[in-house]
């Protein structure tokens, strides 16, 4: 047997924000020409990216994870959690573009809800860590037409229903992150459950389903309703996870 991909660290914001009629979260659509998901309806989201450990701070495991969360977010969408001062250290565009504004990241801002590693039989894996957070006030959400499409606030539900829909395509991992972002109504409630539910890793194996398609399997107290789902709405181009880039 060959031995698996190692997992490379990524993490993925939930930006949330309360609209007109309940809770809304940002989302962005992939392009076509990127080789994973292309055409999906992701969260902003990438992989750890070695400077991101500069501007975290030393006392928090996941501090890299959650910088590249606000770094993703702003590259994405062009959304920045930060307050000042200006980081002391840090080398980098997101790190140059903090210190000529003054700001540094707001790390804080951000609560754990999920981790899900790609399966071990993937060729190309990622230990993704998910984060919810209030969205800045007074920024105005755009898409960067290379990697993003569209960047959209949507309503968890209304997601949901467009790819069931078939006007949407959703990976597994935000299909059911949507699904369990849905039981909130506001921005406020979701960041309260979220900091007192414990996480539990999420590493979906595929069983067949008898009748020559498959589901897959995750651990039902991470939290998402049951154990056994359909693997749904995954792009040809392959994938279970939601804005992560080969880079």
């Amino acid at each position: 047997m060959s031995t698996p991909a190692t997992p490379r660290p990524a993490a993925t914001i939930l930006m949330l924000r309360d609209g007109a009629a309940g809770l809304e979260v940002m989302m962005i659509c992939r392009a076509r020409e990127i080789a994973f998901a292309s055409g999906a309806l992701v969260f902003p989201g990438g992989r750890v990216d070695p400077e991101d450990a500069a501007l975290a701070p030393q006392d928090d495991p996941l501090g890299a994870f959650r910088i590249a969360a606000i770094r993703e977010a702003w590259e994405e969408c062009g959304l920045l959690l930060a307050r000042p001062p200006a980081p002391a250290v840090g080398e980098g565009a997101f790190a140059a573009h903090l210190r000529g504004l003054g700001l540094s990241p707001a790390h804080d801002a951000l609560v754990r809800f999920a981790h899900w590693v790609t399966p071990a039989h993937s060729p190309k894996r990622f230990d993704t860590h998910f984060f919810l957070a209030p969205a800045p006030e007074g920024q105005e959400a755009v898409h960067d037409g290379r990697e993003a499409t569209e960047a959209v606030w949507l309503r968890p539900e209304q997601a949901l229903a467009e790819a069931d829909a078939g006007h949407r395509t959703l990976v597994f991992a935000t299909r059911l992150n949507l699904t369990r972002l849905a039981q909130h109504r506001a921005v406020d409630e979701a960041l309260e459950v979220a900091a007192r539910t414990p996480i539990v890793t999420v590493m979906p194996e595929p069983v067949p389903d008898g009748q020559g398609g498959v589901m897959l399997r995750i651990p039902e107290a991470a939290g998402y309703g049951g154990s056994l789902f359909p693997a749904k709405d995954r792009p040809a181009s392959g994938g279970l996870w939601p804005g992560q880039q080969a880079r």
